[in-house]
């Protein structure tokens, strides 16, 4: 499994969405698991998306594809997103 940190900008979270929502078949059979959407600051504009993926070739093949470029577009993504390929260094819990 690998981990992906995105961030960027939208327009409006909501039609964000509707379009995030819509590319779910593509994004699960590009090997995406399961995905975490945070705003930063409290801002709707400014997300920062977590996923899970089957590898980290998989991920980095989707994120760099043309077809996510212009799905991004018609999404209302503002700017470039600054995509992270998280490697687990070491994982912890406190009792």
């Amino acid at each position: 499994m690998s981990m992906v940190l995105v961030r960027h900008r939208v327009r409006s979270y909501a039609a964000w969405k509707k379009g995030f929502d819509g590319l779910k078949g593509m994004r699960r059979r590009a090997g995406e698991k399961s995905y975490r959407i945070y705003h930063i600051d409290r801002e709707d504009d400014h997300l920062l998306l977590l996923f899970e993926w089957e590898s980290h070739g998989s991920a980095q093949e989707f994120f760099e594809s043309t077809e996510l470029e212009e799905a991004l577009e018609e999404a209302g993504v503002m700017e470039p997103p600054e995509v992270y390929y998280l490697d687990l260094v070491e994982k912890g819990a406190l009792s």
